[in-house]
Order: structure tokens, then C-alpha cells, then sequence
């Protein structure tokens, strides 16, 4: 298929070494996901010479205080798009969580037992998903763009259009706490370790590789012996349960409970997936690629707010990378395609050892 052969390693010339030229270097400049990572340095630093407040300590805590929610929500998504579905719910499923814990607040319930119940709540709201998409054999994205609106109509059912905020400081000052003589806050600690775990799991077992397996080929990795529909309903089990830890997150870190929380991040969590590399079409992606892709995304929206660049104009700025990272690699695929088919009429290459 065309989109799996996006930015495959060259072969080798014969009686070469490998790695001989530049070779390997070559074909790590052409992945993907480090023009993902050098677009990344290009905006860091054109920001931090022409936007003003941006290279300070203060405004990157703040921006990688932005980037834990999205980060977070992205690393189960990146498996769920790996095998070619989605997961459009977790922005409900975050506010809902997010609700659900300011209605548990109200009623007496200690943060000790309300943090581990929105997890729970979370982990519950993707197997619902799941079932759906593994067991009803639903399209997931049908699925989940239902339980977006379910779930964000929920929450107003449960907390209504108020506001829970007394939060004990303890909380909401760990949740926006830093590395003691630094910017580098713990959340965003916590959330690189749990990339870390998310990575290993996907690239370094044989779990993973049956994720790029089912995400190229569902039927055949099904005869292989995989259990597609096992695989894919845990992945929404813990893509919710990780929404409901990003609930809690951005409850503490706003020191708020409110219905609407999140609202709109599944745009941003959808963008910074693609944007890092991996295909709408399923079974191709690197995490590593995601991680470059939130950080890239919540980079370019943070210099723009600081250019009092309006809300609505940061919208259109993720919907324009979210399409870009979905018509570029594609449009990539056919030229390279285009160029290298031979024309019509003309002789073939000369086989290696004959004469010109």
C-alpha cells in the first residue's frame, strides 16, 4: 500500500558497505519524524528571537504545563491510530471525568478516593467505546464521535454549568509543581515516563508488533493468530483511563471542576498524532515522532498567544497542521511514485555487470 512506503530506507547499492556515504544518515534525514523534530528546533528558536517572553523560564514551564494534558491523551491514541482506528471521545471523557470528580468533592469524598475513581470512570467510558467498535463491529469513528457528544452532554448532566473550586492547595500546587531549580515541571516528569512505557510497549514487544500488524492488515493478522478485537479493545480501555488521568491533571492544575473542561482538545490530541508521523490509514508510526509532534504543536500555539494571535486563529492554525499532516506524507508517496516509474518506450536500467 502507498502510505506504508513513506520514507522507506533506501536499499543499499551491492558491494557497498552498509552505512557507506552517508547512507544511513541519508535515510534518517528523510523519516518523517525528524522533520518533525527539526520543525520543532526552527520554531524554538525563530520564537525565542522574535517573539517577546518566550525564552524565559517562566513561559516554558507554562507551555509544558500546557503540552502534559495533550501529551498525555496522545499516547494511547497513537496505538489506537497505529491500528488504523480512532478514539475521538477522550476530550468528553476528560470533562466528564473532570465533572464527575467536582460532584464527588461536593459530596465529602477525599481526593484519595476521587483521583483512583475518575481513572476508573475514564477506564470504563473506553471499554464502553470498545465494546462498540470490537464487539458490535461498529466503525470507530462513528462510535466515538457519538459518545463525544454523550459523554460532554454527561457531564452537564452531572455538574451542570457550575464550577467546583476549592481544592485543597496541597493538590493544585503538586499538579503545577517544578524540578526544584528549574522550569521542568514533575507533571510533564511523569508524563515522559509514561511515554517511556508506551514506547517499549509499543516498539520493543511483540504486542507492539502486532499493533503495526493488525493497523496494515486486520484480516491477515487475524488468520496469523492475533486477537485483533482483544488488542484493539484494550487499547480504548486505556486510551479512557488515561483521558480520566488527564481529567484529574487539568482539574488540579486550573484548580477547577467544570463539564466543559478539555473541550476541543481532541482536535489538538488528533493533530499532534498525525503531525508526529503516524498514518490516518493505520500501521505506521513511531512515538517518538508523537512526542516531537506535541511538543511542536503546543511550541507553535504558545508563541502565537504570546503574539496575541486570537483564539480563533490558533484553531485554524491546528486544523492547517492536521490536514498537512495527512495530505503531505500522502502527496510525498505519489511524486517519489511518479519519479521513479519508468516512461514508456524507454530501456531498461542496464543489469548490473554489463557493459553500457
Amino acid at each position: 500500500m502507498a502510505h506504508d512506503t513513506l520514507y522507506a530506507q533506501p536499499q543499499e547499492p551491492k558491494g557497498q558497505a552498509p552505512g557507506r556515504g552517508g547512507g544511513r544518515l541519508a535515510a534518517v534525514l528523510r523519516r518523517w519524524d525528524t522533520t518533525v523534530v527539526l520543525g520543532l528546533i526552527a520554531v524554538v528558536v525563530g520564537a525565542a528571537l522574535l517573539v517577546d517572553g518566550f525564552a524565559t523560564g517562566r513561559n516554558a514551564e507554562f507551555l509544558l504545563l500546557d503540552a502534559v494534558a495533550i501529551g498525555l491523551v496522545a499516547l494511547p491514541m497513537t496505538l489506537i491510530v497505529v491500528t488504523g482506528e480512532i478514539d475521538l471521545s477522550v476530550a468528553s471523557t476528560l470533562g466528564l471525568c473532570s465533572a464527575v470528580m467536582g460532584q464527588l468533592w461536593l459530596s465529602g469524598w477525599p481526593l484519595e478516593l476521587i483521583v483512583p475513581a475518575a481513572v476508573a470512570l475514564g477506564a470504563v467510558l473506553g471499554a464502553v467505546n470498545g465494546l462498540f467498535v470490537t464487539g458490535f463491529g461498529l466503525p470507530s469513528l462513528a462510535v466515538t464521535i457519538g459518545t463525544l457528544a454523550a459523554y460532554r452532554g454527561l457531564a452537564f448532566v452531572v455538574l451542570g454549568d457550575q464550577a467546583v473550586a476549592d481544592f485543597p492547595g496541597e493538590w493544585t500546587d503538586a499538579a503545577v509543581g517544578t524540578v526544584p531549580g528549574g522550569a521542568l515541571p514533575w507533571a510533564m516528569v511523569g508524563t515522559a515516563l509514561l511515554a517511556v512505557v508506551f514506547g517499549i510497549l509499543l516498539h520493543a514487544t511483540p504486542p507492539g508488533r502486532e499493533l503495526y500488524a493488525i493497523g496494515s492488515n486486520a484480516e491477515a493478522a487475524r488468520f496469523s493468530g492475533i486477537a485483533v478485537a482483544r488488542r484493539k479493545f484494550w487499547l480504548f480501555v486505556a486510551s479512557g483511563a488515561v483521558s480520566g488521568l488527564a481529567g484529574v491533571y487539568w482539574t488540579l492544575r486550573y484548580a477547577s471542576a467544570r463539564a466543559d473542561n478539555g473541550e476541543g482538545l481532541e482536535l489538538a490530541v488528533v493533530a499532534a498524532v498525525l503531525l508526529g508521523g503516524v498514518s490516518i490509514f493505520g500501521g505506521r508510526g513511531t512515538l517518538a515522532g508523537v512526542c516531537a509532534g506535541v511538543l511542536l504543536l503546543g511550541t507553535l500555539r504558545n508563541a502565537l498567544q504570546l503574539a496575541d494571535v486570537p483564539s480563533d486563529t490558533l484553531d485554524i492554525v491546528t486544523g492547517s497542521l492536521l490536514i498537512a499532516s495527512v495530505v503531505v506524507p500522502n502527496a510525498v508517496v505519489l511524486l517519489r511514485a511518479r519519479l521513479g516509474r519508468p516512461r514508456a518506450g524507454s530501456a531498461p536500467p542496464p543489469r548490473p555487470g554489463n557493459a553500457p
